[in-house]
């Protein structure tokens, strides 16, 4: 049952049960594999709008509701306050399971507590790894972010790579600076972080552009999200540097950087598979008490992706898989 079963993905998201909302699946190209009770899941993340790394979770998240037959409703604030408010309305609603992620645990330990007390099952993904078990969830899906960056790292090694730019896009999130880290620890090189508001693209743009204007032993861009690696692209344009982009996570774009050489490469976290796993992991510990990793963190990722794998993933992420 863990096998994804790709099927066209539900408009938006579904809050709808019943009559109606068996109709929109099958509208969709949609329908359950199983005959379950219709369980009501509820994902609440900490994205903001219009980022394309979370649209790939939530259609991984909705493929799998789809065919288990789980009502699905997901909701997002970069706010790490309304975050915890958003979850905590969903505890409300009675949901008979939540996966949540923990970029600012602090924030969101009471609520997730809350839910646990409540007896609905929590799951966590993406971000807070290591709070996960601590706060009371079953598990934690996502990438191991210190050896996501450890692998980054030894790619520069290989890559002869001298001084790297680290450039964090949120600040106060721990997972970004654990990528940062990360790097550092395996790198023989020089790491030097760059704060930038990622809420303001043109903003990162000469922010980097500055950076690598005023030191030209810069020879890498490290980018900790899919949209702000073409940026980095420009900026190291616009400053004439030499310095090679590389980034976290994968988009349509960062496919097409590796396919021109524009992007040397890639370190994906399968935010689909993270989606996904989760919804399917609620309904197999509803359905049978199963439990991955034996409650252990689940890992995704990382898995380095260069100019030799851009052709696949090209066709992956037009249909917005990968």
């Amino acid at each position: 049952m863990l096998a994804a079963v790709l099927v066209t993905v539900l408009a938006g998201c579904s809050s709808t049960g019943g009559k109606r909302a068996e109709e929109e699946r099958n509208a969709a190209g949609g329908e359950a594999a199983v005959d379950t009770p219709r369980w009501k899941v509820a994902m609440v993340t900490h994205s903001g709008d219009g980022d394309t790394f979370w649209d790939i979770v939530q259609s991984g998240a909705e493929q799998a509701a789809t065919k288990d037959n789980i009502e699905f409703i997901y909701a997002h604030d970069k706010d790490a306050g309304q975050q915890a408010q958003l979850a905590k309305s969903m505890i409300d609603k009675d949901v008979d399971g939540l996966i949540v992620t923990l970029a600012k645990p602090a924030a969101m330990k009471s609520v997730v507590r809350k839910a646990v007390k409540a007896d609905i099952p929590v799951i966590t993904i993406n971000s807070g790894q290591e709070k996960s078990a601590d706060f009371g969830a079953l598990t934690h899906i996502g990438q191991d972010e210190v050896i996501a960056g450890e692998a980054v790292g030894e790619e520069l090694n290989e890559r002869d790579r001298k001084k790297a730019l680290c450039v964090l896009h949120e600040q106060g999130n721990i997972g970004h600076e654990q990528r940062c880290d990360g790097v550092r620890e395996t790198f023989d090189g020089q790491v030097k972080k760059l704060y930038v508001d990622g809420t303001n693209m043109p903003d990162v743009e000469s922010s980097v552009t500055a950076k690598l204007q005023s030191d030209s032993a810069v020879d890498s861009v490290v980018t900790l999200g899919a949209p702000f690696a073409p940026t980095a692209v420009k900026a190291a344009e616009q400053a004439g540097s030499d310095a090679e982009v590389a980034t976290f996570d994968l988009n349509a774009k960062v496919a097409e950087g590796l396919s021109d050489g524009s992007i040397g490469f890639a370190v994906d976290q399968q935010p689909y598979l993270q989606g996904y796993q989760a919804v399917d992991l609620m309904w197999l510990h509803h359905y049978n008490a199963n439990m991955l990793g034996g409650g252990k963190p689940v890992f995704t990722g990382p898995q380095i992706l260069t100019e030799k794998d851009a052709e696949k993933l090209a066709e992956y992420t037009k249909r917005g898989t990968r």
